[in-house]
Formats: C-alpha cells, sequence, structure tokens
C-alpha cells in the first residue's frame, strides 16, 4: 500500500456572491495517477488552485507529506515540489525550450547566461522523459503536444512530487495522448502523484488509478477506476438523467427547402473545390480528420477567411460574403471552435456578450437601451438555463458550458437562421454536453438550420441528419444519419489526387 502524499480536508472557498467549495476533502497517494471529475463549475480548478498556492482557503486542512502546509504562492508550491500544468499552456513562445523551463533560474557565467549550461540541464530532463525536443527550439515553433512535454519538463525540475494536469489532452492528437501516457506512465513508476482533470472517460478508464467526483462545489466520492463503469461516474457527476436521442436516421424532412447553398468553394490549400448544401432545419455535420479543412471551410464560409472562388446562395439568392459582417447581414452566425479568443469578450459582462452581434438594434441615439438589452438578455438566460448568478456577472467567471450558451444567445438574438458550431462542446463536461445536444436539437425543430463541425465521431453520429467528410481540403464523401463510424474513417483517410 503506497503511502499517503496528500491529505485535503473540509476544503472551503467563497468569492463574492458564489461558495466555490463546501468542506470538500480529498487525497493522493505516492505513485498514484488520481483522477478529478465534475461537470463545469463544479469547483474542480478552485480545489486544485487553493493546492497550488494561487487561492487562499477560507476554511480547511491541507496535509502534504505529513505535514500542515497552508501555500501563499505557486514558488512556495513549487519549493515543495507541488506543480500545477495548466489547460492553457503558460508558456512564452518567443524563448527556447531551455530558458521555458528554467525561467528565473538560470544558470550564470560572470555576468553573463550560461545558455550552454541550461541547454545541457534541459537535455537531460527531457531525454530522462523519454522525450525528442531540441532544447534550443523555439516554444513557438513546436506542436501543442510537445509544449505539453516542455510544461512537464519544467515540472520534473522542481523535483516535482506531485503534478496537477488540468485537461491536459484537450489539443492534442491521439498521437500527442499516447505520448503523454507514456511519460505519466513512468513517472508513476518513479513515485509521482498526479491529479489528473479530464472530461474524457476513455482516458480515465486508461490512465488512471482512482476516480474523485465532483458537483456543484462539493465532493460527491471515490472510486477506483477498475471496478467502475462510465455509467457510475456520470450519475455521480450529474445527479440526474442525462438526455440521451441517438440518431438512427434523418428527422428532417426530405422536401425541406434548401436554405444554404455552396458551389466550387476555395480559400487556400485547406478548401479546395467544396460545394454542399443545407436544408431548412436540418442538423449538417462535417467529420475528419485534424487538419481536414473542416474549420477552414467555415470560416471561408462565415467570411473570416478570404475566398479566392465560389459562390453562396441563401434562401436561393447569391450573396457576396466578403467579412463576417456580410455573413451576419445574410443570417449566418458562427460559434468558433476557440470561444475565449473569437467568440465572447473576456472582460465584460454576460449582457454585453449576449448583444453583441446586434448592438445596432439597442442603440439610442446617444445611449444604449440597457432595459431593452437587460431584458432580451434574462429572455435567454431563461430560455437556454444558463447559470449565472446575474446577467451582470463577467463572463469570463461562468464555466465553459454557460460560456458556450451565452454564445449562442448572442446569434439568437441576432435572430441567425444558420448557426455554425465549432467543436461545441470541446473542454464541456458530460453534462453540459447533453445540454448543448438538446439544445442543437430543439433549435432545429424551431426550423434554424445548424452545421456542427466534430473531432468526436461519436457526437456527430449522434446529432446528424447527414454528414459531409472531408480530407486534405477536400469533400470525400456524403453519407446519411446512421452510418458506422467505420465507414466514416474511411473517408477521412481517402484522398483526392
Amino acid at each position: 500500500m503506497a503511502a499517503q502524499i496528500l491529505k485535503m480536508s473540509n476544503i472551503t472557498k467563497s468569492f463574492p456572491g458564489v461558495k466555490a467549495l463546501r468542506q470538500v476533502s480529498f487525497d493522493l497517494n505516492e505513485g498514484e495517477v488520481h483522477a478529478l471529475v465534475g461537470e463545469n463549475g463544479a469547483g474542480k480548478s478552485t480545489l486544485m488552485k487553493i493546492l497550488t498556492g494561487i487561492y487562499i482557503r477560507d476554511e480547511g486542512e491541507v496535509i502534504y507529506q505529513g505535514e500542515p502546509i497552508n501555500l501563499k504562492n505557486t514558488r512556495e508550491a513549487q519549493a515543495k515540489g507541488i506543480c500545477i500544468i495548466h489547460q492553457e499552456l503558460q508558456m512564452m513562445t518567443h524563448l527556447t525550450v531551455a530558458e521555458n523551463i528554467f525561467i528565473g533560474r538560470e544558470k550564470t557565467h560572470g555576468i553573463f547566461l550560461d545558455d550552454k549550461a541550461i541547454n545541457e540541464m534541459a537535455k537531460k530532463l527531457t531525454d530522462r522523459l523519454g522525450i525528442d525536443i531540441d532544447p534550443k527550439e523555439k516554444v513557438g515553433n513546436l506542436t501543442v503536444g510537445k509544449q505539453q512535454m516542455v510544461e512537464i519538463a519544467k515540472a520534473i525540475s522542481f523535483d516535482a512530487k506531485l503534478l496537477v494536469l488540468d485537461e491536459p489532452t484537450a489539443a492534442l492528437s491521439d498521437m500527442e495522448i499516447d505520448a503523454l501516457f507514456k511519460v505519466m506512465r513512468d513517472l508513476r513508476a518513479r513515485g509521482v502523484a498526479m491529479i489528473y482533470i479530464s472530461h474524457r472517460l476513455d482516458e480515465i478508464k486508461q490512465i488512471t488509478d482512482r476516480v474523485s467526483v465532483m458537483r456543484d462545489g462539493e465532493y460527491v466520492g471515490t472510486l477506483i477506476t477498475s471496478e467502475c463503469t462510465d455509467g457510475d461516474i456520470v450519475k455521480m457527476m450529474v445527479g440526474r438523467t442525462i438526455f440521451e436521442k441517438p440518431k438512427s436516421a434523418s428527422n428532417c424532412p426530405p422536401d425541406a427547402p434548401l436554405i444554404l447553398e455552396v458551389e466550387g468553394m476555395n480559400a487556400g490549400k485547406m478548401v479546395q473545390n467544396v460545394s454542399f448544401h443545407l436544408k431548412k432545419g436540418e442538423i449538417l455535420a462535417f467529420a475528419g480528420l485534424m487538419g481536414a479543412g473542416r474549420t477552414e471551410t467555415a470560416r471561408a464560409l462565415f467570411g473570416a477567411d478570404v475566398k479566392t472562388s465560389g459562390k453562396i446562395k441563401v434562401n436561393g439568392k447569391e450573396v457576396k460574403i466578403n467579412n463576417p459582417q456580410d455573413a451576419v447581414k445574410a443570417g449566418i452566425g458562427y460559434l468558433s471552435e476557440d470561444r475565449k479568443r473569437y467568440g465572447i469578450a473576456l472582460k465584460l459582462n454576460v449582457a454585453e456578450n449576449s448583444v453583441m452581434a446586434n448592438y445596432d438594434a439597442f442603440s439610442g441615439r446617444f445611449f444604449v437601451k440597457q432595459r431593452a438589452v437587460n431584458k432580451i438578455t434574462e429572455k435567454y438566460v431563461q430560455k437556454l438555463d444558463t447559470k449565472t448568478p446575474s446577467i451582470k456577472q463577467l463572463i469570463r467567471n461562468l464555466s465553459g458550458g454557460n460560456q458556450q450558451k451565452v454564445v449562442i444567445a448572442k446569434w439568437l438574438i441576432r435572430d441567425s437562421q444558420i448557426l455554425i458550431f465549432d467543436e461545441p462542446t470541446r473542454g464541456i463536461d458530460v453534462g453540459a454536453k447533453s445540454e448543448i445536444y438538446k439544445l442543437i436539437y430543439e433549435l432545429a425543430e424551431e426550423g434554424k438550420s445548424i452545421i456542427v463541425i466534430s473531432s468526436e465521431l461519436p457526437e456527430v453520429l449522434r446529432l446528424a441528419d447527414r454528414i459531409y467528410v472531408m480530407c486534405e481540403g477536400h469533400i470525400t464523401g456524403e453519407v446519411p444519419a446512421g452510418t458506422s463510424q467505420e465507414d466514416i474513417m474511411v473517408l477521412a483517410h481517402k484522398r483526392i489526387i
């Protein structure tokens, strides 16, 4: 039986208007990978920020290596061998791998930095982890997967005994995930304890020893991974029935009118002679491997990227879309895969974000019609069941699923008839996914036409009435609802010569 390295007892933390944690307990053993799961807003990240000194707890006790600790900042945590790798990597992309690993701890030779020394030290770390990365390479030139490995190398350089990984695979390819798991297994064998936060249940079953579940800021329970099912974990996470509606056939009438037609669209290497159509009330999906051109197709359609040729018709009439403003006027709304970069304004509140695409309708001669803004925002907060203390709450304080609902509200307030959902559930827990799926179905039933881009084939098959498959910038096939994953993958690998 491995020794216990961490015990957090009765941890409580409040923010203005919100009690984020209520009497939460958690423990971790040496050489263990312990999953921490829960819906967005369950309190996982807050608990880990308390552990790593980013937040100060209001109540409770933290015992680390048999001694009580009360960390004030991340530097104190690192000094004790407690390191966190955030979902959004904290890298300086203009610096080299070695410089990122040893930032603030550089070796000097007289008054000069000793680059040779830190390069050699970085090489020893990457060799220890079994990863092939040049310590002199600028981090900005690395893939996200390799940047993740650099973060792990940096943590190990502090002689990390406890490593927190927050959604580490969210932006990784399958090959990069396999490489990460190989490194994690090696660290586990060396006695490093890891807390693994993820929404991906298949990964949790693959890499973890135990699973602890949180819900609404409270500890629910702990399961042994090898002895539980996905259903056991989900039931503890959500505390309610998950919306299920498998798609065995199209729900869109065969004679539904065409609302969007795209003919021969070209936009760089990733959008080559793309043609497709969308019916009123239809849910159309684009499937394919990473880099297939699906997002590039959506961005070209929306006017975010420059098209070199092609025709676009909305309700049978050709429209010129040279920029996003043209697309919005044509009734097209785009929910980007990177909502924090393109979908929301983090420094604005829920109401301001909700009417962002339609401010002209809420502007008087000199002032914004705030009463009208508040009324329409409240309407869609209720309609979409958005969890927020107030419409004046800063959107950055909402969970990922609720941020996504505000983005959807923005386009519904604009009354967009065509909605493009690009990776709509990326970084969103299973409960919030269920709510987004239900909402997409309801929008289609109301007559909205939906395009879904997703890298998760079960999601594509669950939602879509029809599916276009892409490979290297080309559409390689069109298949109906009920198609097998194997058939889609064949088309996803079919190169057009």
